[in-house]
């Protein structure tokens, strides 16, 4: 019988741009409906779908990263900058394959942004996530990151055809030059 592992910490983890040879990796939690339930995109149902998406929207994005363990893409991070006036802030979003979750990953993954964003993205003074009231899986992750819970936006965002209520949390440049971020 095999022993099991002690929990990982995940210091191999690593944050890459995506590329096309990603696609495959990806097409395992893009079609999975699980992992799109609380997303804003739909669950992906072909290859050339991911393809196009890959090479048309999250190549260019100016800051997507592959979340990799053990070499493989099994997740994407990101942060939007605002536009116009609202350059100082980005919007956080993340995804992750099912078989990853409740293993400390996406926590990981967080906080190696909160920690690089503010360098890599000068402008930026503000990072935030909403999150639908309902995803208290992704809530925790945040909490757990050093992010902030502000509040609840109600009605705020039409979802899958639902208009949800969603938490706000952020994270500061402040808050990042004083903790462990």
């Amino acid at each position: 019988m095999a022993e099991k592992s002690g929990p990982r910490d995940f210091s191999d983890l690593i944050l890459r741009p995506i590329a096309l040879t990603d696609v495959d990796d990806f097409m395992v939690w893009a079609t999975d409906p699980r992992v799109s339930k609380f997303c804003l995109w739909e669950t992906y149902n072909s290859r050339d779908q991911a393809v196009e998406y890959i090479q048309n929207q999250a190549i260019p994005h100016p800051w997507l990263r592959a979340i990799c363990v053990d070499g493989r893409a099994v997740g994407t991070i990101t942060v939007t900058p605002g536009s116009g006036g609202d350059r100082c802030r980005g919007e956080l979003g993340y995804v992750l394959a099912y078989d990853y979750w409740g293993k400390g990953i996406m926590t990981r993954a967080v906080e190696m942004v909160g920690g690089a964003i503010f360098e890599e993205l000068p402008e930026l003074q503000r990072v935030e996530a909403m999150v639908d009231v309902e995803n208290g899986r992704s809530q925790r992750v945040l909490e757990k990151a050093g992010f902030v819970k502000e509040g609840v936006l109600r009605k705020y965002r039409v979802l899958k055809g639902k208009t949800v209520d969603e938490a706000v949390f952020s994270i500061v440049r402040h808050d990042c030059s004083s903790s462990s971020l």
